[in-house]
C-alpha cells in the first residue's frame, strides 16, 4: 500500500510503516498544486498530513486515495465534506497532544500573571524595575474557567487543581456527575463560565457549532483584568470582539492560534491583536509541538495506517455516519465458500433494497462464517426462504426488524 507523507514526520515511525508492508513516499514540503500533482502521480492510498491543507482539488486527484490521516487532533485543515462525497475516510489522533497543549496553556497563564515577557525584555535592555514587576496576583485560590472539557480541557483542569485553583467548566457533554468526579463545577453556558472565572481558557474543537462561540456576549461577562487563553482554534473565538473587550476591560491575553495564520514554517505575520498594547502574548501555534506529543502522534498515526492496511478498519474516523438508518438486520450463516455473499447481495439488489452496512465474520477453523447485513428497509418475507434455499452453502437466514 502506497502512503504519501506530506509533512514532517518521525523517522522511526516511517520505518515501522515500512516494516508493516507500506511503501512510503516522504515529501514534507508539499502543499497546494504540488501536493495535488504528487497525489495524482503516486496514486497513494493513504495521505498523511499535519498542518498542510487538503482541499477538494487534492482529494479529487487521487484515484486510489481512501484515507487521509491528520497527524494531530484537529482536522479543520481538511475538506471533510469533499472527502465524504468521494468516500475518502478522514482520521485524526485525538488526545495525543493533550499534555503538551495543557503545558503551554499554563505557561501562558503564568507568563501573563508574572509578565514574564516584559520582565525579561526590560532586564535585557538594562532596565531594573522590580517595583513594577512585583505586582503579580498569584494563582492560588483564583478561579480558572474552562470552555471545552475534552482531553485537553481535563488535562488543564488537573494542572489548575495542582496550583490550588478552583475550576468551573462548560462542555456540551459535561454532566453534573462527571463534573463532580473531575472536581470541577459545571456551568450551563460559556457565558456563565466567563462570569464566574478570573481566567478563561478555551479548549474547543473547530466546527460549525463552535464557530465564534466565544463572542462579545461571553467576553463581556469577564471581570476587568481577567485573563483569556486560546490554545485551541482561532475559529472558535471572535478576535474582533476580543480586541474591543480587551481594551475596555484591560484583559490580559495569551494566544497560540490566530485567524489567517501562515500555513508554512516561515512567513511575515503581524496579527493586529498583538499590536494593540497591553499584556498580550502570542506563540506560533506550537501547542502540540513537544517531542513527547509528536512521538505519541506518530505512534497513533502508525496504528491507524497499519490497521487500515491489515483490516480495512479506520480508527478515529471523523466522517463516518454516527448511526445507520437501517430498518432491519439480515444474518446469513454460511459455509466459507466463494460466491455466497455475491449471491445474497444479488437477491437483495433484485428486491430493490439498499445495503447500509455489512460485516462478515469468519468462525474458528475457517469452515464457516456469519454475515450481518444492515438494510435500509426490511426484505419482503418471501425473499428470506428464497435466499435460504437458493445456495447450498447457506446454513441459515434470519431477519431482525429495527424499530
Amino acid at each position: 500500500m502506497h502512503v504519501l507523507i506530506a509533512d514532517k514526520f518521525e523517522t522511526r515511525a516511517m520505518d515501522e510503516l515500512k516494516q508493516s508492508g507500506c511503501q512510503i513516499m516522504y515529501e514534507p514540503k508539499l502543499e497546494g498544486d504540488s501536493l495535488r500533482e504528487t497525489v495524482l502521480k503516486t496514486r497513494c492510498a493513504v495521505l498523511v498530513v499535519r498542518s498542510t491543507k487538503v482541499s477538494e482539488a487534492i482529494l479529487e486527484a487521487g484515484p486510489e486515495l481512501g484515507l487521509v490521516v491528520r497527524a494531530g487532533a484537529g482536522f479543520n485543515t481538511i475538506d471533510v465534506d469533499a472527502a465524504s462525497r468521494r468516500s475518502i475516510f478522514v482520521s485524526n489522533c485525538p488526545g495525543k497532544n493533550a499534555v503538551a497543549v495543557a503545558e503551554l496553556t499554563f505557561a501562558l497563564i503564568l507568563a501573563l500573571d508574572r509578565r514574564i515577557v516584559e520582565n525579561s525584555n526590560d532586564l535585557r535592555a538594562g532596565r531594573w524595575n522590580k517595583q513594577e514587576y512585583s505586582k503579580a496576583r498569584g494563582l492560588k485560590g483564583r478561579t480558572l474557567g474552562i470552555v471545552g472539557l475534552g482531553q485537553i480541557g481535563r488535562a488543564v483542569a488537573v494542572r489548575a487543581q495542582a496550583f490550588d485553583m478552583n475550576v468551573v467548566a462548560w462542555s456540551r457533554s459535561l454532566t453534573v456527575e462527571t463534573a463532580g468526579a473531575l472536581g470541577v463545577t459545571r456551568c450551563d453556558t460559556p457565558s456563565e463560565v466567563a462570569g464566574r472565572c478570573d481566567i478563561l481558557s478555551i479548549h474547543l474543537a473547530a466546527g460549525p457549532e463552535t464557530k465564534s462561540l466565544i463572542n462579545a456576549e461571553v467576553l463581556n461577562r469577564l471581570a476587568p483584568g481577567s485573563y483569556v487563553i486560546n490554545t485551541s482554534r482561532a475559529e472558535v473565538l471572535d478576535y474582533a470582539a476580543l480586541l474591543q473587550v480587551m481594551e475596555q476591560k484591560k484583559l490580559r491575553v495569551g494566544l497560540d492560534v490566530f485567524p489567517d495564520e501562515p500555513a508554512g514554517g516561515h512567513a511575515t505575520f503581524t496579527p493586529a491583536i498583538l499590536q494593540s498594547g497591553g499584556v498580550t502574548y502570542g506563540t506560533h501555534h506550537i501547542g502540540a509541538s513537544t517531542d513527547q506529543a509528536q512521538d505519541a502522534i506518530a505512534a497513533e498515526t502508525v496504528r491507524i495506517v497499519r490497521t487500515y492496511r491489515e483490516t480495512g478498519q479506520v480508527l478515529n474516523c471523523v466522517n463516518v455516519r454516527a448511526h445507520a438508518r437501517a430498518q432491519s438486520c439480515l444474518r446469513v450463516r454460511h459455509l466459507n465458500r466463494p460466491g455466497v455473499l455475491a449471491y445474497v447481495l444479488n437477491e437483495i439488489s433484485h428486491a430493490g433494497i439498499n445495503v447500509e452496512e455489512m460485516q462478515n465474520v469468519i468462525c474458528q477453523g475457517d469452515a464457516s462464517a456469519c454475515a450481518q447485513i444492515l438494510l435500509e428497509q426490511p426484505l419482503p418475507s418471501h425473499v428470506i426462504p428464497k435466499i435460504r434455499s437458493g445456495n447450498s452453502n447457506i446454513l441459515g437466514v434470519t431477519q431482525t426488524l429495527h424499530t
